[in-house]
């Protein structure tokens, strides 16, 4: 196996297994090298853009994972950010990303998305990193989620609100504070109030 294949397979396992071809090659691995380990069976193209490790597990959340390289500035949000952490029953029919206004976004093929637009301060509040198959994802809070959820609430559904609220307030790990501090971020406390009060 040549230096090259080697030093870029070390690139990959840094990566999680996962890399864009811009980012290998930003990291001085040529593109021939990456075209050699493709035919030799030692990567595979995982979406357009982005090569993966053979012979690794199936990825368990391939979306997210995918999104993640392809847009990293983005945030998993809305339904897709519930779906993420359990508190809704609602399938995602795309992912929902949180991006902000004016952001460049790169064709994506699979899977389908949806993006929303934040403002700089509601967009850098509440994300967690997650890390998803080795990449790390970003993910409003739980708590964030809700107050977003409620703001986007003639887009999303009511119902989705509160039963959210509701699946929030039957676990162990809630916290009601944070859900309101949030909710004056995205300038909704006023509307979540009544709805926090009859859950709590």
């Amino acid at each position: 196996m040549s230096t090259s294949i080697q030093r870029a397979e070390r690139l990959f396992k840094a990566n999680g297994g996962l890399i864009r071809t811009r980012d290998a090659i930003k990291a001085g691995v040529h593109p021939r090298t990456l075209y050699e380990m493709r035919d030799a069976g030692l990567v595979e193209r995982a979406d357009r853009g982005i090569f993966r490790l053979a012979g690794l597990p199936p990825l368990t959340n391939p979306d997210l994972a995918l999104i993640a390289k392809r847009v990293p500035s983005a945030v998993v949000c809305l339904i897709s950010a519930l779906a993420f952490h359990e508190l809704t029953t609602q399938i995602p029919h795309t992912v929902q990303l949180a991006l902000r206004p004016g952001s460049w976004m790169p064709k994506i093929e699979h899977p389908p998305i949806e993006v929303f637009h934040f403002s700089p301060e509601s967009l850098s509040s509440g994300v967690e990193n997650h890390l998803i198959d080795g990449v790390t994802v970003r993910v409003f809070s739980r708590e964030k989620t809700l107050a977003d959820i409620f703001k986007f609430r003639n887009r999303i559904g009511m119902e989705v609100a509160t039963e959210a609220l509701r699946n929030y307030a039957r676990s162990k790990r809630r916290r009601f504070d944070k859900v309101l501090d949030f909710a004056r971020v995205c300038r909704v406390e006023s509307v979540m109030r009544p709805y926090l009060e009859a859950v709590a």
